[in-house]
């Protein structure tokens, strides 16, 4: 390999290093925001527009939430929101029909939108503890040393 060779390698990677430059995508954040008022929900409309790479904000006072799209991060837009000193989540909701057991007592949660649930880890994954264990064995028929009142 010559000099011309290193010369077009050396090439080939600046121009392959340009190319690998990552856009970023378009993300849309919903924030639950305890609002009171139209001048709270203008508060923090003015407070989410100033979020860098910020396109859209849209603020609903009924549902008390507020998204936000665009070419931006969920931890900086939350960062953004508690700014205003009011008490801010992410949007903990989901439609009841992607939930396993919406009626579960986690889930249900009067204050959601109608058709939604408060999104939590399936309760059919939770393992046994030793605990449980322990219980069910003290009644069990295969112990000589279980309990006879059954």
């Amino acid at each position: 390999m010559g000099v011309e060779g290193t010369l077009e390698y050396i090439s080939d990677l600046l121009s392959n290093m340009k190319k690998k430059k990552k856009k970023k995508q378009t993300q849309t954040v919903a924030l639950k925001i305890r609002m009171d008022c139209e001048g709270c929900a203008r508060k923090v409309k003015k407070v989410l527009s100033g979020v860098k790479g910020a396109k859209t904000v849209d603020v609903d006072l009924k549902q008390q939430k507020a998204t936000v799209t665009g070419y931006v991060e969920a931890k900086k837009v939350l960062e953004a929101a508690q700014t205003t000193k009011k008490k801010v989540e992410l949007w903990p909701y989901v439609p009841y029909t992607m939930v396993a057991n919406p009626y579960v007592a986690q889930a249900y949660d009067k204050k959601a939108p109608p058709n939604h649930v408060r999104k939590v880890a399936d309760p059919a994954k939770i393992t046994e503890t030793t605990m449980d264990d322990r219980y069910s064995n003290m009644f069990s028929d295969e112990n000589p040393n279980a309990c006879s009142l059954m």
